[in-house]
């Protein structure tokens, strides 16, 4: 995977992640399912110029849907929880 879009898909902006990014200066992405800890620090660090002190993957399960009587699935996904080093700080987000 050498894409730095393809591994990093989206922030995830919740009140959750927004109090993780105020107390603990970490910041939720949506990640490729098939990314590691190594190619998300070097796609975050590259992307946002900032320095990575750590990161966390969750497999995420999908949530079931029903639309009438039919009942489906959302896809699965993968979070990265990324800690920043002390003193960065992604702006735009």
């Amino acid at each position: 995977m050498k894409d730095l879009f393809q591994v990093i898909k989206r922030p995830l902006l919740t009140e959750k992640s927004t109090r993780k990014k105020e107390e603990f200066n970490e910041v939720a992405f949506e990640v490729d399912r098939r990314a590691n800890r190594s190619e998300v620090k070097v796609a975050v660090q590259a992307l946002f110029k900032v320095k990575v002190q750590r990161v966390n993957l969750m497999q995420m399960e999908g949530k079931k849907k029903r639309v009438g009587r039919k009942i489906g699935r959302t896809a699965d996904w993968k979070k990265a929880l990324v800690r920043l080093a002390p003193g960065e700080a992604i702006e735009n987000l």
